[in-house]
């Protein structure tokens, strides 16, 4: 067994972990650092598979991000959407740099309805948003970016664009979740669940999926 193999499977385990006890509960130490070292791990591990660069940044950038959002208070929650906007940015160099030589008209066809469908709901979210406005509209800008480039990659990479999109469906209800519940009212189970689910299987899908077609 390799090294990449032990991160991986210390990843995936380290991920049910904190997704069977954690990801609903009240922010703690433990969780921080389980959910911290799921995706530090999968950074690992496309090092050590020998991984672009750019999905290595990518996935260590959205560890970091992960350790900001762990943090109790607000004042964690813009650094942690700064790391995770890097973390975009670097996946659509990397997708674009991949992508198909030639757009079809599903795959364009695709890409309005994610651009259009995420511009309809920040619209609709930007009341709740307050003095996130700006960082918010940001970082949407850059993950629907993401999304796009994701759409046109070729099909053999159908697992990347399949965690990409997980990654976004993950961001829409964790959004809902900041913005749109009431501050004093928690996170619900099944809802907290779902992020999880989505954003970690999405990481682990990506990664998967490039390795695998680069092997």
């Amino acid at each position: 067994m390799t090294g990449g193999d032990i991160s991986l499977y210390g990843a995936l385990a380290l991920g049910a972990l904190y997704g069977a006890g954690f990801c609903y509960r009240e922010k703690s130490v433990a969780g921080l650092v389980i959910k911290t070292g799921s995706t530090a791990l999968l950074a690992l591990w496309a090092y050590l598979a020998g991984g672009p660069l750019l999905l290595v940044a990518a996935l260590a950038l959205s560890s970091l991000g992960d350790l900001f959002l762990a943090m109790k208070g607000e004042a964690w929650l813009k650094p942690g959407m700064a790391a995770f906007f890097l973390a975009h940015v670097a996946y659509v160099a990397l997708f674009w740099g991949l992508g198909a030589e030639e757009r079809t008209l599903l795959v364009l066809a695709a890409q309005i309805v994610l651009v259009f469908g995420g511009a309809v709901f920040l619209r609709w979210l930007a009341p709740w948003l307050g003095e996130m406005r700006i960082p918010v509209f940001a970082y949407t800008a850059v993950i629907l970016m993401m999304g796009a480039a994701a759409l046109n990659l070729p099909p053999v990479l159908w697992p990347v664009t399949l965690g990409a999109l997980m990654f976004i469906a993950s961001d829409v209800i964790l959004s809902l979740q900041l913005f749109k519940k009431p501050a004093d009212v928690p996170a619900g189970t099944v809802s907290s669940l779902a992020v999880w689910i989505l954003y970690f299987g999405g990481q682990a899908l990506i990664g998967w999926g490039l390795l695998a077609a680069l092997a």
